[in-house]
């Protein structure tokens, strides 16, 4: 090729690049002050009055904005409704969504702005502002929630299998993962940390105590053996158990803190990616220097992790939509 055609490939790469990082660019705190001014207000008060009555939704909100960005972007796509053609079922429907929780919470807040001001807030935004809201009506840590983003009108569950990481990744996969959403292992490890709150079901970990690798009988070696003897005795009781909760931050699931790392230390992390943080040097040394270090020191820089997790490949400008409900595209 001649360098022309060089030149001619390079100028092309550079105005996608320069697209992709305006795209991220658009992005800005209180985009809504001219168009909708009183519209975080609207939300955090919605927040302030629910949340208090049902403080463990605050995990499942953080745990349903990361389930959205890790698919298609933070748009959205995990609001929208199961639909009638099987060769199209949403991301609500893939296994790893089954669980979530916080629809009709984000539907009760999208009528209350739509009541305030008409298809102008995205349901990706309110996605993103609840998670941050509800975090901080229970005490946990505040961070920065730049708006603007716009809804997309494309959902498939097969993706939503492909994407997430589940409990059960190695730190190989997660590695992985995160880097293909532009996540570093420091976001790794500080995002793993909202564990320290909320809940999981047995299917996410009960292999680890029955029939690790596939082998019955079997535990995973990397579990603490009197934890894992707690949690078959007095939980998961049968590895047929789909029913039973179970805090993943034992004793401290109400609180944002730094218990969960503690607990992880001590290799009584409930999944098999929390234990996996340990298997890297990198990995646990920033696990080392969080214990050590201060419950603000840990707010910020998981704030920091969350404000770079919600501009994952976001769309912003005319791209996407505004729905007008949250659980399907507008016709």
């Amino acid at each position: 090729m001649s360098k022309f055609g060089d030149l001619g490939n390079f100028l092309v790469l550079c105005i996608l690049l320069g697209i992709a990082s305006s795209s991220h660019g658009q992005l800005q705190l209180n985009f809504y002050a001219k168009s909708c001014p009183q519209a975080e207000k609207i939300i955090q008060d919605y927040v302030q009055k629910q949340i208090p009555n049902a403080p463990s939704l605050a995990a499942a909100l953080l745990r349903l904005h990361f389930h959205d960005c890790f698919v298609r972007g933070c748009d959205g796509s995990v609001l929208l409704n199961f639909t009638s053609s099987t060769k199209n079922q949403t991301e609500k429907v893939a296994v790893p969504n089954q669980t979530l929780r916080g629809f009709s919470f984000i539907d009760g807040v999208k009528k209350a702005l739509e009541a305030e001001c008409p298809g102008v807030v995205s349901c990706a935004d309110i996605v993103a502002l609840v998670a941050r809201d509800s975090v901080v009506v229970t005490g946990g840590p505040y961070w920065k929630v730049p708006t603007g983003r716009r809804d997309g009108r494309i959902s498939n569950a097969s993706e939503a299998l492909a994407n997430i990481p589940p409990p059960t990744s190695n730190f190989s996969s997660l590695q992985t993962s995160f880097a293909s959403k532009g996540l570093d292992l420091k976001d790794l490890v500080l995002l793993s940390g909202a564990h320290t709150i909320g809940v999981s079901h047995c299917p996410s970990f009960s292999s680890r105590l029955y029939n690790f690798t596939g082998v019955w009988g079997k535990k995973d070696p990397s579990l603490d053996t009197e934890y894992a003897s707690n949690l078959k005795m007095k939980k998961c009781k049968s590895i047929n158990d789909n029913t039973t909760i179970v805090e993943m931050d034992p004793g401290s699931s109400s609180k944002f803190d730094l218990s969960y790392f503690q607990l992880v230390l001590k290799r009584k992390g409930l999944f098999q990616s929390d234990a996996a943080l340990t298997t890297s040097a990198t990995t646990k040394s920033f696990i080392n220097e969080l214990v050590k270090g201060s419950l603000k020191q840990f707010y910020a820089e998981f704030g920091v992790a969350m404000e770079k997790m919600g501009k994952i490949e976001v769309k912003t400008g005319s791209a996407g939509e505004i729905r007008k409900h949250c659980a399907a595209v507008n016709t």
